[in-house]
């Protein structure tokens, strides 16, 4: 019988609040990669949904959580899978557990990847470790009957994150590094216009990475016909929506711009429903015609 203790809802009854315990960490390239038995979480996680995890100790523990992508879940096991990238004191804090240390969890949490009811081309582009979820979401995708495509890109080869389980799942895989020490010298925009069409042209493209990227590769689907789907990184410091440290503009059906908290309405939308042009130097600005907004020099 687990150690682990029992998880409680939160909010949502598919939501679980609970103590986790490591199962394994393991450095690969620059990240560590973490499994955690967290019971009950993992059989409502879906490609797209992330967990939030409590950091520091019971004597030096932050009041924010991290929140990080979930990269696969295991029902039977009940454990889910993160990619850490040790920047920082919650980070690095993180990738220094060792098995069967315990970490407080909530999730899974927000909206996962949407997925065709028919069968049609897929390709799946991530940026550094922001690639975790990707491999789950093939699975799930070929079991469909989508040809997948996954494009996968970095700064250098130690920071490409899952080249070789993209390999397993994928129909094809490209990869690029900004100074071409693995696959193609540049960036995934720059090879995604093939790769949308040797997966057939049109269809849909998945992508997780930094916000630039993401908002590249909406430009290359729009150009190619695809929908792009994308999961943002804007900085979660809750990640139940309670803070509003991550709200930025998106665009309603209704054509008006409204400011949502990318934890809890994303963090995936469609790439094109993004105002990326109310983005600069990292920052989000509030564009005027925002529901809502002060006004011009108002804010």
């Amino acid at each position: 019988m687990s150690d682990v203790a029992q998880g409680t809802a939160v909010g949502d009854a598919a939501v679980v609040q609970g103590t986790g315990r490591l199962v394994s960490n393991e450095r690969v390239g620059a990240y560590h990669h973490l499994t955690l038995e967290v019971p009950g979480l993992a059989e409502h996680a879906r490609p797209g949904h992330f967990v939030a995890l409590a950091v520091g100790g019971p004597t030096s523990a932050n009041l924010l959580r991290r929140c990080f992508s979930i990269h696969r879940a295991d029902p039977a096991a009940d454990t889910v899978d993160v990619v850490i990238s040790p920047v920082g004191a919650g980070t690095e804090w993180l990738a220094g557990l060792r098995a069967g240390d315990q970490v407080d969890v909530i999730g899974p949490l927000g909206r996962e990847f949407p997925v065709p009811e028919e069968p049609v081309g897929c390709v799946l582009v991530g940026g550094g470790y922001g690639s975790a979820p990707l491999a789950w979401l093939a699975r799930s995708l070929r079991a469909r009957g989508c040809h997948v495509e996954v494009v996968l890109g970095a700064a250098t080869a130690s920071k490409l994150f899952g080249v070789q389980e993209a390999r397993e799942v994928a129909d094809g895989v490209t990869v690029t590094t900004d100074d071409g020490s693995e696959g193609t010298r540049g960036w995934v925009s720059d090879v995604l216009p093939e790769a949308i069409r040797r997966a057939g042209g049109g269809g849909n493209v998945y992508g997780c990475g930094p916000m630039g990227m993401l908002r590249s590769i909406t430009d290359v689907a729009a150009a190619e016909g695809a929908t792009a789907h994308v999961a943002v990184e804007e900085s979660m410091a809750c990640g139940v929506g309670v803070c509003m440290t991550c709200v930025m503009p998106v665009v309603g059906d209704d054509g008006r711009t409204r400011m949502v908290r990318s934890c809890v309405e994303g963090p995936v939308f469609r790439g094109d429903r993004v105002r990326w042009d109310a983005f600069s130097d990292g920052l989000c600005r509030v564009p005027d015609d925002a529901v809502g907004a002060p006004g011009t020099g108002g804010h």
